[in-house]
C-alpha cells in the first residue's frame, strides 16, 4: 500500500529515531559519584602524606636541636661542666621545646652528659642524646713524661 502525498503530512515525525545530543542527567549524577570516590581517595593519601612530612620535619628540628647542644657542651672547658640537672626552654621559634641537661660524675676525671629535647607539641616525639667526657692529665696530647 501507497501513502499518497496528501496523506504524508498526517506521519508522525517523533517516532523516527533521530542521534540525541548531550548527556541524560544518569550519566552527569553517576560520573559526579565516581568524581567524588576519587577527589575523597585523594584527600586521605594528602593527609597522611602532610601527616608524614610534619613528623620529619619535627624530626629534622630536634636533631638540629641535639648536634647544638652536643656541640656546645663539647666546646665546652672540662672544668666548666657543672655536674647537677639544668633545664632550658625555648617558647619561640619554629620547635618550641624544652631542653634537660643532666652531668653525672661516675668516676674521677669523667663525667656522663645527657641531653633530653622534650618537643611542645605532642606530635614530634622526644629524644635523648648521651655522651661522655673525660679530663686529660696533661693538655700536651703527646707528651709520654708529663703528669
Amino acid at each position: 500500500m501507497r501513502i499518497s502525498n496528501s496523506h504524508a503530512h498526517l506521519l508522525n515525525h517523533s517516532d523516527a529515531v533521530t542521534p540525541r545530543k548531550g548527556f541524560s542527567l544518569i550519566e552527569v549524577i553517576v560520573s559526579m559519584v565516581l568524581l567524588a570516590i576519587a577527589v575523597s581517595s585523594l584527600a586521605t593519601m594528602m593527609y597522611s602524606v602532610s601527616q608524614s612530612s610534619m613528623k620529619v620535619t619535627g624530626a629534622a628540628y630536634r636533631n638540629g636541636v641535639l648536634m647544638h647542644e652536643a656541640n656546645r657542651l663539647i666546646a665546652l672547658p672540662y672544668v666548666s661542666l657543672a655536674v647537677g640537672t639544668h633545664t632550658f626552654g625555648a617558647s619561640t621559634g619554629r620547635y618550641p621545646h624544652t631542653r634537660v641537661v643532666t652531668i653525672t660524675e661516675p668516676a674521677s676525671m669523667v663525667k656522663v652528659i645527657k641531653v633530653v629535647v622534650t618537643p611542645s607539641n605532642p606530635i614530634y616525639k622526644p629524644d635523648t642524646l648521651q655522651f661522655t667526657r673525660t679530663n686529660a692529665k696533661t693538655s700536651k696530647v703527646l707528651c709520654t713524661t708529663c703528669t
